[in-house]
């Protein structure tokens, strides 16, 4: 009887370190537009149990960049958790002209679901279906039979959206109503605990607090001074501390939450509340929450990189992921969840800020480049050949062109040429050069990377480095250099060794890193480049 009682015994045992070989829970983290530096640049001011705990205590690869352009939201996204490139998994852009289609798409549109909230119509109507390739989320849910939940939160749609994939149990993004809305993608109506979320209007509470600095502004003096000329202005109403984020509330609509560190609370608040009604890691079989901080993107456009409030954001992000990891401690354990923290892209430096320091760079007005193109067109081919300028993008209108009997090649070449002429253009490739790449041209092997021949235009340019098309305040991003290409990559918690390394690190080995880990199939369109130091035995 003994013998049979330490068999069942040693079973149970046996069974319980099988099921422990995979966290209870990961949770992945992505701030938009983070740049590495910031860790530098804020360090002294950040508490030691935010970002210096994930630093001090997991491991961080200081050189970690993308290897495509554009570098923007969706596509950062879908890389990092697909382990792969736009040209692989077709979300080429946030928002772009579609070649094949002849139209505008969005990364999540879906004319075929409809919004789980009234009112938020236009909102709703999102899932993944543009999304062509597997997420590590996915994965995951076919190595659990589907018992494993994944959910995706964010402010952005395409922030929750595209990181959970298209198997995920629920995505939830932020409206101008205040409210966290899904689609009917996910299932017929909202989680019950979802709308007493939204029943009890948070962001109200957050807004009026308004927004001032969290620290004496002694502290802020990595930052340009509170107001100059390289930042915009919060809803069009000041530049400078303090915020009456109320008025605006009253104003405008809960959207304004989305340009203040609020917006993360937010996000933090409601992740929190799906660990508590979902029982995330609360049993053998590993969850995965997806969470994207926009707020970051939203002020970092608004008011840029040297700016007092970008500072003061990313003081106040330190805190929110401080008491975050304090929350997964209490409720998941200490060795029981992975957390991994990167960034979608990184941001560029203020242009005029460049300019007024006698960098010779410029700002480009994109509607300029567009009329410049179709001007140039209409004097040497006597027609509009241009069928839309966007992103970097050229399409031509190829039956206008077979019409007149052209050889489209030569038109491209024509082009080509002219916009070399442009004080603001390094390279210009034809669709063929890019299909073509040579590993030789390092420009020419980013475009590759984001490159859709059903979907991108049949002329690709890239800026001179440091010119940007945006206004003159703020900042933006997009480009293949490495102040948009490098973020952050830290792995913190369940089986991470304390560590760092410097050496260069793609943000498409994230993936098949996290898959080796779970020991589950990677991403179904990855290079399957793995991050190896995760796996060296101290």
């Amino acid at each position: 009887m003994k013998k049979l009682f330490l068999l069942v015994f040693l079973s149970f045992i046996s069974l319980k370190i099988q099921a422990q070989e995979r966290p209870k829970l990961v949770v992945g983290i992505v701030v938009d537009q983070m740049k590495m530096e910031y860790l530098y640049r804020f360090e002294s001011d950040f508490s030691k149990n935010g970002f210096k705990r994930l630093m001090n205590k997991g491991y961080t690869f200081h050189n970690a960049h993308y290897n495509y352009m554009p570098t923007y939201t969706a596509p950062g996204h879908a890389s990092v958790y697909t382990g792969t490139t736009p040209s692989m998994h077709g979300i080429v852009s946030n928002e772009w002209f579609h070649r094949t289609l002849k139209k505008e798409v969005y990364c999540t549109d879906d004319a075929t679901v409809s919004t789980l909230v009234p009112g938020t119509e236009t909102e709703g109507k999102m899932s993944p279906r543009n999304l062509q390739s597997t997420t590590i989320t996915d994965e995951l849910k076919l190595a659990t039979n589907f018992k494993g939940k994944v959910i995706g939160i964010s402010i952005k749609d395409r922030g929750a959206i595209l990181p959970a994939g298209h198997f995920a149990d629920w995505a939830f993004w932020y409206t101008k109503t205040g409210e966290f809305i899904s689609s009917s993608y996910y299932g017929e109506k909202l989680p019950t605990w979802a709308d007493d979320f939204n029943k009890e209007k948070n962001y109200i509470a957050y807004a009026n607090k308004g927004w001032d600095l969290l620290k004496s502004k002694e502290i802020y003096n990595e930052s340009l001074p509170d107001d100059n000329p390289y930042e915009g202005k919060l809803y069009k109403k000041t530049p400078f501390f303090p915020y009456n984020m109320k008025e605006m509330l009253d104003n405008n609509d809960a959207g304004v939450l989305r340009v203040s560190p609020y917006g993360n609370n937010l996000v933090v608040d409601f992740a929190k509340r799906a660990i508590e009604k979902e029982a995330l890691g609360k049993d053998e079989v590993t969850d995965f929450l997806a969470i994207s901080f926009s707020s970051t993107d939203y002020i970092g456009h608004t008011f840029g990189p040297r700016s007092i409030e970008i500072q003061d954001t990313y003081l106040r992000l330190d805190q929110t992921i401080a008491e975050f990891l304090n929350y997964l401690d209490e409720t998941i354990g200490k060795n029981n969840y992975l957390v991994f923290l990167t960034a979608d892209h990184a941001g560029a430096e203020n242009v005029t800020h460049l300019k007024d320091n006698k960098y010779q760079v410029n700002n480009i007005n994109y509607k300029n480049v567009s009329s410049d193109l179709k001007d140039f067109s209409k004097a040497t081919f006597g027609e509009d050949l241009i069928l839309k300028y966007d992103s970097f993008n050229v399409f031509f209108d190829k039956d206008l062109i077979k019409t007149k009997g052209l050889d489209f090649t030569k038109v491209k070449q024509s082009f080509k040429d002219f916009l070399y002429t442009k004080e603001y253009v390094k390279r210009v490739y034809t669709e063929e050069e890019i299909l073509a790449s040579s590993p030789n041209d390092e420009l020419l092997g980013f475009i590759s990377k984001g490159y859709d021949p059903t979907q991108n235009g049949e002329l690709y340019f890239v800026y001179k480095p440091g010119y940007m098309e945006y206004g003159v305040t703020g900042t933006t991003h997009g480009s293949p250099y490495s102040y948009d290409t490098h973020v952050p990559v830290i792995f913190y918690g369940w089986h991470i060794k304390k560590g760092a390394s410097h050496d260069k690190k793609l943000i498409t080995q994230i993936a098949p890193t996290v898959s080796q880990l779970l020991k589950i199939t990677m991403p179904n369109s990855t290079k399957s480049e793995v991050l190896t130091e995760l796996f060296t035995k101290n």
